[in-house]
């Protein structure tokens, strides 16, 4: 019987990072979770269609833009779930343990789950800090968190949106009751986070965000 999982990548000029994305990949397909892995590429000029290919993968190429790429991955997964994964994550050991536990759930199928947001630089703790606590306060992952959810919700919520920002504004849709946060690391480049860490601007984010201003448009800044 085939896994329930269609794993969807968008990719672009990602050679030297997909292996490490796709190699914790493996636990899922012996376990029986995964059914497909997807990898959505916009156009690359370097060796990731090929190293996709060699790995098993089905492969399918089209314009550029990471919302376009996702959409279109998940129009041809053929998975009960769907697994949304940038090229750049890492999922920590266990992760499959985790997900079995997640799929228990009674009304799981009405839920969508992110993975904890982890740093391949050790020295990033501060950047690490506040990404953590402006995603968990707000309840709006981040994309290198990976996304988990069910055909049903996602095609219930009709999808992405061909935008920027098309994760938060996903999770916004999903809703903060439907959104489960796992514990299982998924680990990523610290660089982006640490360039746009500074506590002042998160706290006043924060701030404004319980005093009712629009979490999306905040989650922008």
């Amino acid at each position: 019987m085939p896994g329930p999982i269609s794993v969807i990548i968008p990719t672009l000029e990602c050679a030297r990072d997909l292996p490490h994305a796709l190699a914790p990949l493996v636990d899922g397909m012996a376990e029986g979770l995964i059914r497909e892995v997807i990898v959505s590429d916009g156009g690359s000029h370097d060796e990731t269609v090929e190293i996709a290919d060699a790995a098993g993968c089905s492969v399918i190429v089209g314009a550029p833009g990471r919302a376009k790429q996702l959409i279109a991955g998940a129009a041809c997964a053929k998975g009960k779930w769907l697994f949304f994964l940038h090229p750049r994550t890492v999922l920590a050991r266990g992760w499959t343990d985790e997900v079995q536990t997640f799929f228990q759930f009674s009304e799981g199928r009405k839920r969508a789950a992110v993975f904890k947001l982890a740093f391949n630089d050790r020295s990033a703790k501060g950047a690490l800090f506040w990404a953590r606590l402006r995603a968990q306060m707000m309840k709006l992952p981040h994309g290198d968190q990976g996304l988990l959810i069910s055909r049903f919700l996602y095609d219930g919520l009709s999808g992405y949106r061909d935008m920027v920002h098309e994760d938060i504004d996903f999770a916004r849709r999903i809703g903060a009751k439907r959104l489960v946060f796992l514990e299982t690391e998924a680990v990523t480049s610290a660089d982006a986070y640490r360039r746009a860490a500074n506590p002042a601007a998160t706290f006043g984010i924060l701030t404004r965000y319980f005093l009712g201003a629009d979490p999306v448009e905040l989650a922008q800044r």
